[in-house]
């Protein structure tokens, strides 16, 4: 199985892949490995800090009531994506070699741990502002700066804070996979098809779509230019003919004058693979550590099977 970078990706979170020499089973074996163990970093503990506190400077009374309950905030921290090193060597909570022998309640180490905090409050009295919003941005990282909250995120809301109420608690990130809880999946629409070459069979009557003014999702026109000799295999353009081709087919009204005139054939053992990650780690680094799992699967499915047999 050979595996390369579309041309133009990755663009921001989002990928293609081109996989050559494989069969469908082996390309979904390796978006079920992405979508469920792909490790990556999620917070998944939060303690909240309850009661009525006062300002010192101000005066003021806050209290630690907001417009959302401690569970959907607890919720809406998981989902935040937490900057995740795979060389940092984080290790999940359940095989941490130095937590491994202690209670759970005393587990937790810098080496399978990330700890957070937040303390904001709400507008003042004398503010003319009625609330303000908590966003990620007031996360105050304690543990390691390779673990700050990457800017993009940062303004992704929390809950809302009014007059009178504050927010406080510390949040602990661990590492985990997807298939224990979403928050840890590390890519979303996880997808593959197989690879198309277009090919202009008629190009009088392929005038039909060129007359719609399509264009390409870089911009250009959808136009016989496309095509080289009569034919088209740049993978995005041929995925943007692919779209197009649905305002000409059945149930247009357009299909009889169209008659065919681009056809997809399908290269064997070919597949273009899609996914988007959610920041905490680059699309690079999310199929390699994918590939990296499947690798060290069979290897010890392998040696079972040798000691079952021994």
């Amino acid at each position: 199985m050979k595996a390369s970078i579309v041309d133009g990706y990755p663009k921001g979170n989002k990928i293609k892949i081109l996989i050559e020499d494989a069969d469908a089973s082996r390309v979904n074996a390796l978006r079920r490995a992405i979508m469920a163990d792909v490790p990556k970093m999620a917070i998944s503990k939060v303690m909240f800090t309850l009661g009525v506190n006062q300002d010192n400077n101000r005066g003021e009374i806050f209290e630690s009531v907001n417009a959302l309950p401690d569970e959907v905030i607890a919720h809406r921290l998981a989902m935040i994506p937490i900057p995740t090193q795979p060389d940092e060597g984080m290790q999940p909570p359940e095989t941490c070699n130095i937590c491994l022998d202690l209670a759970e309640d005393d587990k937790g180490c810098p080496t399978c741990q990330v700890l957070y905090t937040l303390n904001v409050q709400g507008p003042s009295s004398e503010s003319d502002e009625p609330f303000r919003v908590v966003r990620a941005a007031d996360l105050t990282n304690v543990s390691d700066p390779v673990f700050d909250i990457s800017e993009e995120m940062k303004t992704i809301p929390i809950t809302y804070l009014a007059q009178g109420q504050f927010l406080e608690f510390i949040a602990f990130a661990t590492l985990g996979r997807g298939r224990d809880h979403a928050k840890w999946a590390a890519a979303s629409a996880v997808s593959f098809q197989p690879r198309y070459i277009a090919e202009l069979k008629k190009p009088k009557k392929a005038s039909v779509l060129f007359d719609l003014d399509l264009k390409t999702s870089d911009g250009r026109p959808i136009d016989a230019k496309l095509f080289t000799n009569k034919k088209c295999d740049d993978i995005p353009t041929v995925l943007d003919l692919e779209k197009a081709l649905h305002q000409v087919g059945h149930g247009t009204g357009r299909d009889a004058d169209f008659d065919d005139a681009i056809v997809l054939t399908e290269v064997d053992g070919s597949f273009v693979f899609s996914f988007d990650t959610d920041g905490s780690l680059a699309p690079e680094a999310v199929f390699n550590l994918a590939i990296e799992e499947l690798k060290s699967r069979f290897t010890n499915l392998g040696e079972d099977i040798d000691r079952a047999f021994a």
